[in-house]
């Protein structure tokens, strides 16, 4: 009987932790075709591809603003838990007139028929 070769390891890392074997230098590449210079670690310490994570910047960056705006509006209003912005409460109407003004105050643009700040004290008051 012939003797058999040994088997070939694969290059390619296949399953949960992939990317980290790749990252580490285990492995060549991902199933994807990712390899190490292509990966990064996020400020979370998750290891995510560069290309993705340059994607996610940039489009996040359309909405950076608005978020900014509601986390000062809930501050501001002393919200806590959940409250649906401009939802069917009080509160969550309230709260979407004050993101929306200090999001408009931060653009500097007054043009777009935005709601005044006293405009979120009527609905406060309702």
């Amino acid at each position: 009987m012939k003797v058999m070769k040994a088997k070939r390891v694969s290059k390619i890392a296949h399953g949960r932790f992939a990317r980290a074997m790749v990252f580490k230098g285990r492995k060549e590449k991902t199933v994807g075709g990712v390899k190490a210079d292509g990966l990064m670690r996020n400020k979370r310490g998750k290891i995510v591809s560069k290309r993705a994570s340059a994607v996610g910047r940039r489009l996040y960056k359309n909405i950076e603003g608005w978020t900014e705006a509601v986390v000062e509006a809930r501050k501001a209003l002393h919200s806590r838990g959940f409250v649906a912005i401009n939802g069917k409460t009080l509160h969550g109407k309230a709260l979407y007139l004050k993101a929306k003004a200090i999001r408009e105050e931060r653009r500097g643009s007054t043009s777009r028929g935005t709601a005044a700040p006293d405009a979120v004290a009527e609905v406060a008051a309702q």
